[in-house]
C-alpha cells in the first residue's frame, strides 16, 4: 500500500516575491509572501495511485482512464474535478492520520520556484524550447510522472504535464489584498485556482507565476493535481 500513497517532500518555509512584474494583470502587484513549512507530493497523483483510491472507496475513475494516451499507470491521473481531488485528500487523511489537502496557490508557486528567487521557470530564465526533447514530448497526452528533471526542491513536473488544482478560490485582483503570511485565497468565488502548464497547449510549460482557473466541477483532460500535507509539530 505504501507505494500507492504519493511520496511527499517536506519543504522549508521562507519568504519570496510572489507574482511577476512584467506578467499579466492578475500576476501583479508582485508582493512578499511568507510560507510555513509543509509537505508536497513529489509528483502529480498518478493513475495507479488514484486507481487504488477508487478501488477502496468505490469512486468512479476519471473519464479518460481507459483511453489511449491516458491509460498508463505511471501517467498523472487526468480529468478530476476539484471535488474529486479534495475527496482523494480526505481519504488519504483518514487512511494515514496526517492532514492531506490541496496546496494553496502561494504554496504551489513557492514550491515551483524550487528556491530560485524571482526566476521565470523552475530551472531559471532559459526559454522552454531549450528543455531537452521539448518539441517531441506531450504529443497526444501527458508524459509519465517524473520523466523531466526535478526542480531545486526535488519536485517533478512543476509547471508542466497537467494543470494542477489548488485549494484557493480565484479572484483576478487577489494580489492587491493578499495577506503576507500563508495566504489562502478569497473566502468565496465561482472558480478555483489551478497552476502549471499542460500537455495540450502550444506552450507546454508555464511560468512559475502564471495563474489559471476554472469552475470546480469541470473535468478536463489536461487537469490533474498533487497533494499537500501538514507537517506535524513536535510535542
Amino acid at each position: 500500500m505504501e507505494t500507492l500513497i504519493p511520496p511527499i517532500l517536506y519543504l522549508p518555509g521562507g519568504e519570496f516575491w510572489m507574482g511577476q512584474s512584467d506578467g499579466r494583470d492578475e500576476e501583479r502587484p508582485v508582493h512578499r509572501v511568507r510560507i510555513s513549512p509543509f509537505g508536497l507530493g513529489k509528483t502529480q497523483v498518478t493513475n495507479a495511485q488514484y486507481d487504488h483510491f477508487c478501488k477502496v472507496t468505490g469512486r468512479s475513475q476519471g473519464r479518460f482512464r481507459r483511453e489511449k494516451g491516458f491509460d498508463s499507470s505511471d501517467q498523472p491521473m487526468v480529468a478530476p474535478s476539484w471535488f474529486d481531488a479534495v475527496a482523494y485528500c480526505e481519504w488519504l487523511t483518514e487512511l494515514t492520520g496526517t492532514l492531506y489537502r490541496l496546496p494553496t496557490e502561494a504554496e504551489w508557486e513557492w514550491a515551483a520556484r524550487g528556491g530560485l528567487e524571482s526566476r521565470i521557470y523552475p530551472w531559471g530564465d532559459e526559454p522552454v524550447e531549450e528543455r531537452q526533447d521539448y518539441h517531441s514530448r506531450w504529443v497526444a497526452g501527458p508524459e509519465p510522472a517524473a520523466t523531466s528533471a526535478p526542480n531545486g526542491y526535488g519536485l517533478f513536473d512543476m509547471c508542466e504535464n497537467v494543470h494542477e488544482w489548488c485549494h484557493d478560490w480565484y479572484a483576478w485582483d487577489y494580489y492587491t489584498r493578499s495577506p503576507c503570511d500563508d495566504p489562502k485565497g478569497p473566502s468565496q468565488g465561482t472558480r478555483r485556482v489551478s497552476r502549471g502548464g499542460a500537455w495540450r497547449h502550444r506552450v507546454k510549460i508555464s511560468r512559475c507565476a502564471a495563474r489559471s482557473s476554472i469552475p470546480p466541477e469541470f473535468e478536463y483532460a489536461d487537469y490533474g493535481f498533487r497533494v499537500a500535507c501538514e507537517i506535524k509539530s513536535a510535542v
